[in-house]
């Protein structure tokens, strides 16, 4: 069986709190996305816990809109050690979709003021049917590591 998910490790020079703080601010997503698609966040709430759901405004050249939103739920709230959403979308009847992958943020404190992070993007729940029209992953792995590069400037700031 293929592997269904990618990851990518950096060691930040910041608390796990602090960066922790970072991902759970949905206005800087867009800063920390290393694919350049997340435009901005739609509210600016930050997250608090597992359950809650964010919205984003995205661009891709291949989507059919080209501009489109996400409304991503929160699956994993612990601070400061991991935080994960899985994106989706709202329906016309109010409820949501969700496509079957997975973000993910692991953080390990590896002394006062540096943190191991471990980002990972989990496909293993996409149904066949999605799977037929989109490549998995739909990125080339090294936006994982720009994510954490980015990541580390704005928590190290």
């Amino acid at each position: 069986m293929a592997d269904e998910s990618v990851s990518a490790t950096a060691t930040i020079h910041a608390p796990a709190e602090t960066i922790f703080a970072v991902l759970a601010d949905t206005t800087k997503h867009a800063a920390i996305d290393g694919t350049g698609w997340v435009r901005e966040a739609l509210e600016s709430r930050p997250l608090t816990a597992a359950g809650q759901v964010f919205r984003i405004a995205m661009y891709h050249p291949n989507h059919p809109d080209g501009n489109y939103q996400m409304a991503n739920q929160v699956q994993v709230f612990d601070p400061p050690n991991a935080i994960s959403w899985k994106p989706g979308q709202d329906t016309d009847n109010g409820s949501l979709t969700f496509g079957g992958w997975v973000w993910r943020y692991d953080l390990t404190p590896v002394g006062p003021s540096e943190t191991k992070v471990t980002l990972s993007y989990d496909w293993s729940a996409v149904p066949d049917v999605l799977r037929q029209h989109i490549g998995f992953p739909p990125f080339p792995a090294d936006h994982l590591s720009n994510s954490l590069a980015h990541l580390a400037a704005l928590a190290t700031v």
